[in-house]
């Protein structure tokens, strides 16, 4: 069940700020073996969707039900935010990020598109006689 627009506002903020403190507190355990700085990628672009998520809903807030975000600069900001984030634990942690974001989007995209996508009908096409 999804939450309304407020809600899930702060929700997506909470859990933001939450992502980002867990990878400051753990930044020397996450850097120390190669599959920790892979997690913290995966970590990082729950980063993303978490400030995506949050992005978006302030938008719909502000601007109405039927804004929507846009590629530049909202979704680009998110993405360097969250590998900004990922960067100051570890390089690979950021590289990461970008790839799981990245894979990410595309299917938040694609669930996007085939809820909120008008289906187009076409006219059928009229013969005419002679």
């Amino acid at each position: 069940m999804a939450l309304p627009t407020a809600p899930s506002a702060a929700i997506s903020l909470l859990l933001s700020v939450l992502l980002f403190a867990l990878l400051q507190m753990f930044k020397a355990d996450i850097a120390s073996k190669e599959y920790f700085t892979i997690a913290g990628g995966f970590a990082g672009s729950l980063l993303f969707i978490t400030l995506l998520t949050f992005t978006s809903n302030m938008e719909t807030l502000l601007f109405g039900k039927g804004f929507q975000t846009k590629l530049f600069p909202e979704v680009i900001g998110c993405l360097f935010a969250s590998m900004f984030a990922c960067a100051l634990v570890h390089r690979v942690c950021s590289s990461t990020c970008l790839i799981f974001s990245l894979v990410a989007l595309y299917y938040i995209n694609r669930i996007s598109q085939v809820i909120y996508t008008v289906p187009v009908t076409t006219a059928a096409p009229v013969k005419k006689r002679k």
